[in-house]
Parts: C-alpha cells; sequence; structure tokens
C-alpha cells in the first residue's frame, strides 16, 4: 500500500476565521437505487425527496418523474421484471431490519405483499429471465431460497439453512447458486433442485470470502467475486463440467479492490466497479467474449447500484461526491459516456457548496498503515475537531455525500473520518485485522488517529470529540472507556454497548453471522465482556449524546438506553436522542436532519466549552 497525501480540493471560498459561523444548506434529497425497464425507456428509482424513500418512474432523457404508492413505508429496493410487466420492491416497515417484498405494476397498480410475512424477512436475489418470477431470500431463524410468483403469489421452497442467501438461479430453475456462511467467511453452493443435493463450489482455504456470484450464459459456469484466492477481491470463473479445475482469473488489479458486477441479462458483458485507494470509484465494462476491459469516465467520486437494462443497451448507476448528493447517471454500454438521468442534479440542487476532503495517511501504533479522510474549516490550524467512524465494521469512509461533515466544519470544527482496522475496501486481511481479540487493535487505532491530529497541528488539545454510529457508535464508546482523557465529548448513534445484550436482543441472523466478525457469545465470552463498553463504563467522564431509532432490532435501542441510565447515576453529562418511526438507518429526511442538528449543536458546544474551561 502506496504511503502519500493528497492536497485537499476546496468547491467554495474559504470562511475567514473570524467570521460567524455559517449554517449549510439543508442536505438535498438522494435518488438512488435505479431499475430500468426492460427496453431502457424508463427508469425507476427510488428517492427521498418526498421526505421518505419511495419508488418514482421517469421516462429515460425526457418526462417528469412520478411517484408510485407502494405501501405507505420506506422502500429499500427496487427491481423491474423482465417481462416489463412488475415493479418489486423491498419495504421496511416503520424501517426496521426486518423486510417485506411488495409488488404492483408500473402505473402503480395491483399492490400486494409476496414475501417477508410475520417474522420473516424478504431479500430480492432477482428475477428469473424473461418471467414474472422472483428469486428470494426469507430469513427468520434460518435462510429459505424461494421463487415466488409475482402475479398468483405462489411460492416454491428451494433449499433451507443456517445463513443461506439465494444469489442466483438458471432459466429453467433445474439449478440454484447459494451463499453461505458468516461474515468475512463465507462461500458458494450449488443446488440441484430437484434431487436438493448441494456442493460447495470453492475450497475450504481457510481465508477470504465470496460474497456475489451468478451463473454464466450458458449455466456451464458461475462467475464469482471473490477475495479467497487473492488479497483485493477480483471476479473469477469457474467451470462446472470440470470442477477439479482451480478457477480462471477474469478481472483483477493489484492497485483496487472489486467492489461490484452488474451483469447484463445475456451475461455477455460485465460493468465492474472498482474501489481505488482511499474509496475513489473507478469504472469499466468487461466484454467475456473477447475479454477486452474498457474503462469509462466515472461521473463521480464514489460510484454504486450498476444494473443494466434487460436489452443491454442502457447502464444505470448512481454517483455522488462531497458536495454532490447521490443521482442517478445512465451510461451507454457502446458510447461509454455517462449522462444524468434527470436535468437537475449536481450543483444545480445543491449549489456546489462544500468542502471536499484531504486524504492523509498515518501509522497505527503497531506501525499498520491506516488512513482517512480530513476535512478543514476555512482558516488556519488548529481547530476544535471530531473524529467520526464509520458502521459494519466491514464498510469504508470514502469522500461520498455527507451533510454532517459540512455542517461541522461550517460551524468550524474539522472532521478526520478515518478507516480503522476491518474496513472495507483495503484487502482481505485488513478486513479481517479486528476480528475477535483483534477488537483491541481497531480501538486503539482511533487513538492513533487522535494522537495524530494532534501532533500535526490539526487538533486543538482539549478540543477533540468523536461521533460515529453502529459499529462507529460502539468505537465511540469503547474508545471513550479504554482512553479516558483523550477526548471531550462524543456522539455515539445506534452503538453496541454490551455483547452479551446485543447477542440476545439482536435478530437472530444477524447474531450468527457476527460470530465471525465479534466473537462466540458462549466460547468467547470473556473477551467479549471485556470488549464492551458497559463493563467498564465507570472510566466515561465526558458528555455523550446518544442516538437510537426506536424500532432497531439489529443493535436494539436498549444498546444506549442502558448506557444512559449509566450516566445518569453517576451525574455524566448526556443527552439521549430517541426517533421514533426509525429502526437501525434513519430513513425519514426530517428523523436524518434531527440526528444531525443534533450532533452538531452537542460537539460544537461541548468543544468549546471545554477551551473555554481550559483557558
Amino acid at each position: 500500500m502506496s504511503v502519500r497525501t493528497e492536497a485537499p480540493r476546496t468547491t467554495r471560498r474559504a470562511r475567514p476565521a473570524t467570521d460567524r459561523p455559517v449554517s449549510p444548506p439543508v442536505p438535498a434529497g438522494e435518488d438512488f437505487a435505479p431499475a430500468p425497464s426492460p427496453d431502457g425507456r424508463q427508469v425507476a428509482f427510488l428517492s427521498d425527496r418526498a421526505g421518505t424513500p419511495g419508488v418514482w418512474v421517469c421516462e429515460v432523457d425526457a418526462g417528469v418523474p412520478v411517484a408510485l404508492p407502494v405501501s405507505g413505508e420506506p422502500v429499500l429496493a427496487v427491481s423491474w421484471s423482465p417481462d416489463g410487466q412488475w415493479l418489486a420492491c423491498v419495504v421496511a416497515p416503520g424501517g426496521a431490519p426486518r423486510t417485506e417484498l411488495w409488488v404492483l405494476r408500473p402505473d402503480g397498480t395491483q399492490r400486494h405483499q409476496v414475501a417477508g410475512f410475520g417474522r420473516r424477512s424478504a431479500a430480492l436475489a432477482g428475477w428469473l429471465p424473461g418471467s414474472a418470477l422472483l428469486a428470494v431470500t426469507e430469513t427468520a431463524e434460518r435462510g429459505a431460497a424461494v421463487l415466488v410468483d409475482a402475479g398468483t403469489g405462489h411460492r416454491r421452497v428451494l433449499a433451507e439453512d443456517d445463513l443461506l442467501t439465494l444469489l442466483d438461479v438458471t432459466p429453467d430453475g433445474g439449478a440454484a447458486l447459494l451463499r453461505r456462511g458468516p461474515r468475512n467467511a463465507r462461500w458458494l453452493e450449488l443446488l440441484d433442485v430437484a434431487t436438493g443435493e448441494r456442493r460447495r463450489l470453492f475450497p475450504d482455504t481457510g481465508r477470504g470470502s465470496t460474497d456475489q456470484g451468478w451463473f454464466g450464459p450458458d449455466g456451464t459456469s458461475v462467475l464469482a467475486r471473490t477475495d479467497a484466492f487473492s488479497e483485493l477481491a477480483a471476479l473469477v470463473r469457474v467451470d462446472l463440467t470440470r470442477p477439479a479445475l482451480p478457477p480462471t482469473r477474469l478481472a483483477s488489479r493489484p492497485d483496487a479492490e472489486l467492489e461490484q458486477v452488474a451483469l447484463s441479462a445475456d451475461r455477455g458483458r460485465a460493468a465492474l466497479l472498482w474501489n481505488s485507494y482511499g474509496g475513489r470509484s473507478e469504472l469499466s465494462l468487461l466484454d467475456f467474449a473477447t475479454g477486452v476491459q474498457r474503462a469509462v469516465t466515472a461521473p463521480g467520486e464514489v460510484l454504486g447500484d450498476a444494473v443494466f437494462a434487460a436489452d443491454g443497451g442502457l447502464l444505470c448507476l448512481t454517483a455522488q461526491g462531497p458536495v454532490r448528493p447521490r443521482e442517478v447517471w445512465l451510461v451507454d454500454p457502446s458510447a461509454g459516456t455517462p449522462r444524468p438521468l434527470r436535468p437537475d442534479t449536481g450543483a444545480a440542487r445543491t449549489g456546489g457548496s462544500g468542502v471536499a476532503p484531504q486524504l492523509v495517511d498515518l501509522r497505527a501504533r503497531d506501525g499498520l498503515p491506516l488512513s482517512g479522510w480530513l476535512y478543514r474549516p476555512a482558516g488556519p490550524g488548529p481547530w476544535p475537531t471530531a473524529i467520526s467512524l464509520h458502521g459494519g465494521p466491514e464498510a469504508q469512509e470514502r469522500p461520498g455525500y455527507n451533510p454532517l461533515f459540512q455542517a461541522l466544519v461550517a460551524q468550524g470544527v474539522a472532521v478526520f473520518a478515518p478507516n480503522v482496522r476491518g474496513s472495507s475496501g483495503f484487502g482481505r486481511s485488513f478486513v479481517a485485522a479486528d476480528n475477535l481479540a483483534g477488537r483491541y487493535g481497531a480501538i486503539a487505532d482511533v487513538a492513533a488517529c487522535a494522537e495524530h491530529l494532534l501532533d500535526s497541528g490539526v487538533a486543538r488539545p482539549g478540543q477533540l470529540g468523536c461521533l460515529g454510529r453502529s459499529y462507529g457508535g460502539y468505537l465511540v464508546l469503547a474508545v471513550l472507556v479504554n482512553f479516558p482523557g483523550l477526548f471531550a465529548a462524543g456522539v455515539a448513534e445506534c452503538g453496541i454497548s454490551d455483547f452479551h445484550t446485543f447477542y440476545a436482543g439482536t435478530e437472530p441472523w444477524i447474531a450468527a453471522a457476527a460470530v465471525s466478525k465479534y466473537g462466540d457469545p458462549v466460547r468467547d465470552a470473556e473477551l467479549l465482556r471485556d470488549l464492551s463498553p458497559m463493563t467498564h463504563i465507570d472510566r466515561l467522564d465526558v458528555p455523550v449524546l446518544l442516538i437510537h431509532g426506536a424500532n432497531d432490532t439489529n443493535v436494539p435501542a436498549g444498546e444506549s438506553a442502558q448506557v444512559a441510565q449509566a450516566l445518569a447515576a453517576r451525574d455524566v453529562p448526556h443527552g439521549h436522542l430517541v426517533l421514533t418511526g426509525e429502526g437501525h438507518d434513519f430513513l425519514a429526511l426530517d428523523n436524518a436532519e434531527t440526528a444531525r442538528t443534533a450532533t452538531t449543536a452537542w460537539l460544537t458546544r461541548h468543544l468549546a466549552a471545554t477551551a473555554a474551561t481550559r483557558g
């Protein structure tokens, strides 16, 4: 991994240090998760511009988007059937992790639920070619691979097992591709639907994970995105007719990780999204017949949600950047030139205001290379500074759209968003470096980031805070109890505070998948007890704001409540904000804005108060 520091790029005039804080504009809504019609003439997509993620449909290069009624609840995904007759929507009632699958006609009629009833959670794998048959995973205690008829709701269960996800089905329905296993340790299995026989595709190397897979064009091969055979994830092909042969590598890079693969319906070409060092995206198109891979200009710094129309004549994806929210872009695979779906994109909606970050490299206390994105306020430093910790931990801080960072910078608070060990995008070894007892290293990485900011003149002593959500919320609490005196304030959003209560309260499939990352609640009970912030909560003596969704069943809301109770018993300054109608992710714009405003006010007030107190 190369070590370098990039110069900051600012997209607005810097605010003089003597100016009063400037309030940033209210964050713009985002468009994402595109689903083109089979003929490529229309695109369905999700947008939260009306307040909550919902389904919209727009004519390509022509019309005004039209909102479709789905269920009145937040929508997480949408997909257009290959026959053009249905839209399938993944819905999150109350914003909770348990999801339902609904279908409706493209004109908004004939809405009905087809999967995710009761305590089961539904996820959409895709459609069988040319049909209205949905390939669905339903999860409760175990995972079930199911085929569902969109019109009649008729169901056929193909397989059931622990930690099972359906990835793909052959056009004739004779074979299915399954994913099995916990986080960072997944593998693929081939299912013979008629006999129920399953066989593992890759040998168990004891390292790496395979999380995406598809059948090849003739059903005699499987394509997979995996890091089981290389440090950085690559695209490989498995020959099903000669299982003894090792996989053939089709696309890989020594300087970038393959993040997403989108296949055309005929499986003749693929769109490849590459994650280059630090988190910027690159896009290429791969022709399987010739093996030629062609680079395409990326319309933003971070790309995602790539999908082809069924006829292969249109590629849709999303693009975003530090001052540009997610938006849908279209690519003609022949020309390779991207264009926006809607004319009011980018600076036209946001004014282009905001600060772009600087990529900074540093070293952990044990010498491991780390990096992060630094958002600098105007004027010379040092500044009050907040370290922002992403969730996952198998996620990555990237130069995408983050209105919270812009709000803090507008108030004169610098933000450093690092990728500590356990983050994705830096290879197989790095993402697994925080497993089990390696979590002590991840906690120490945050302290190393704090020390780097102080030593380099970015942060002011006594004015350093930390914030994070989900796993990042856990890290905030863990750092505050393990390094007392280093931080002056914290904000923990939806974070685990005690692994024992987390495992007891979370969804069963989330608990089962987490064992490979955190540890087994029985076998590793002592390790998990020591890693739990609640075990050492008496060391936490700085103001902490706790934010949680009332309907969160991923990290249950009680994780924040028990911290608040413990701090109240010791008269430690704290806030406890519970958002009704939200689960683990805050999907309604007003609730997201409430959390952002509360976080900005908390850190601005307490970091400034600390400076005044210390002179």
